[in-house]
């Protein structure tokens, strides 16, 4: 069955997916418990906006619980040796594996990812539990030696001790083990908070390892940002603070955290330029766009969002480019081959449609898509706004859907100085077959992570995080388990 539009269908499974739901209550000193109040969130799939069921609202008494639990664990979890808690991450990673496709039902039901994205979330969400595994029995630091005279320097590594942890919806599994397993491999214990649109497969997580991780290591309490992630970010006995999210949501962190002078983790929004030179594969870059600006809906703070293509080539780019998302697949969950799914949630397809409104009433040009498509399911048409002027607000603001949008420069000098001006820093990419421009450009742009001739390739081993208003801190590598340790200094009078 399809949902017609004038260019663009929706594809529909012929059946349902059934998945497998968490318990109810909050994850607290493993287990599930009731919480202290009876509000309740609905969780909606939102390709076909059924109630799929309800969480716990949430509230300060639980997350007080919660953090009393992590407390009470976290002295024997961090005595434990690196060993010890790299084969309880690998367990985790195998739990996953066994488990995949439960896994990824849950996620698509939640989110209305197609099955490809859902399976690349769970696949990565395995691989990161299975890096930290290997990175916690690795640390490097300086040598025990005599760095003063009749004096021997030992730097010990220590967990931070309990960290709250605050997770987006785009991604939910696989950002809470992008904290996870190094917060646990650093040798924490932690509450974390989900998206309350989103917490399925977290708590299906907490249910499967209970056996595995011991009682108040992992605790997860759902809820709404404004009473539980407040709480956690201002909560004396929480050491650290980190949340994947939106730039607000990070503000009103390191506000509330600053009342404690506790550490954050700030992984924010981006707003990435696609930085197209005369000499690139066009080709090539169209596809690259193609896949990386519609990746999970361009629901994706690293999505290639934003071209900038050399005035010369910029024509025939763009027609390459309107060919490529002129083709793209949309779908429910279970779908066949479908490339994107739904918008998260109905207040989010609103807000998407209000920036397309407000690109039409700046007369910019439509080339493809901009529609929503009609039900059930909060779908949109995959975008793509061309003659973009500089300074246009497209431009800026992270819109955060299937929407891309092509400017044009004349030099070298102008694409770095338009790429960069940008609140955010998280990724850029650069497109050229020239070897000088390829290790000269990057070097000059205000960005976390700038790929070569790709974009949107990510490698666990390698860190992840912005500058600027993309936040500080960094996610995968073993600079994540820095990010989760501190560092102590303890000197020997040997005089």
């Amino acid at each position: 069955m399809t949902t017609e539009t004038a260019l663009f269908t929706v594809r529909r499974a012929e059946s349902s997916l059934a998945p497998s739901f968490p318990p109810f209550g909050q994850f607290i000193g493993g287990a599930f418990v009731p919480s202290s109040s009876s509000e309740t969130v609905d969780i909606v799939n939102p390709a076909t906006e059924e109630v799929l069921t309800q969480v716990p609202g949430g509230t300060v008494e639980d997350v007080d619980a919660a953090v009393a639990a992590a407390v009470a664990a976290k002295d024997a979890w961090a005595a434990k040796t690196p060993r010890d808690r790299s084969a309880v991450l690998l367990k985790i990673a195998d739990i996953i594996e066994a488990n995949r496709e439960l896994f990824e039902t849950l996620e698509a039901a939640n989110t209305g990812k197609p099955a490809a994205v859902a399976e690349d979330d769970i696949s990565s969400a395995i691989d990161t539990f299975r890096f930290s595994a290997g990175a916690a029995r690795a640390y490097s630091t300086l040598g025990a030696d005599d760095y003063a005279e009749n004096h021997t320097s030992v730097v010990h590594r220590e967990p931070v001790g309990v960290v709250g942890v605050i997770t987006p919806w785009n991604y939910p599994l696989l950002m809470a083990a992008w904290k996870i397993a190094p917060i646990l491999g650093a040798g924490n214990t932690l509450v974390l908070k989900p998206s309350e649109q989103t917490p399925l497969t977290t708590l299906k997580l907490a249910e499967l390892i209970a056996d595995v991780v011991p009682a108040g290591v992992i605790n997860i309490v759902t809820g709404p940002g404004r009473v539980v992630g407040n709480r956690l970010s201002e909560h004396p006995d929480v050491d650290l603070v980190a949340i994947t999210g939106s730039v607000g949501s990070g503000q009103k962190v390191a506000a509330a955290a600053a009342g404690s002078v506790k550490r954050v983790h700030l992984e924010l929004g981006g707003k990435a330029p696609v930085v197209v030179f005369a000499d690139a594969d066009l080709e090539a870059a169209a596809k690259g766009v193609r896949s990386a600006g519609f990746w999970n809906g361009g629901q994706e703070c690293g999505a290639a969002c934003r071209v900038l293509v050399h005035e010369s080539v910029a024509e025939k780019f763009t027609e390459l480019l309107v060919r490529e998302i002129s083709e793209i697949t949309i779908g429910a969950p279970g779908a066949d081959d479908a490339e994107i799914g739904s918008m998260i949630s109905k207040a989010h397809y609103e807000r998407v449609l209000v920036a397309l409104d407000e690109i039409r009433k700046d007369g910019l040009t439509i080339a493809v898509g901009g529609n929503a498509i009609d039900g059930p399911g909060y779908f949109i048409e995959p975008t793509v706004v061309t003659n973009v002027p500089a300074g246009a607000a497209i431009t800026s603001n992270e819109i955060f859907g299937p929407v891309v949008s092509v400017e044009t420069f004349s030099n070298d000098e102008e694409a770095i100085t338009r790429a960069n001006e940008t609140i955010y820093g998280l990724a850029a990419s650069v497109w050229t077959k020239d070897s000088a421009r390829s290790l000269t450009i990057p070097r000059k742009l205000d960005f976390g992570t700038v790929w070569v001739n790709s974009h949107l390739v990510i490698a666990t081993e390698m860190p992840w995080g912005g500058f600027k208003g993309s936040g500080y801190g960094r996610d995968l590598s073993s600079y994540a388990l820095d990010d989760f340790s501190r560092t102590k200094h303890v000197m020997y009078n040997r005089g």
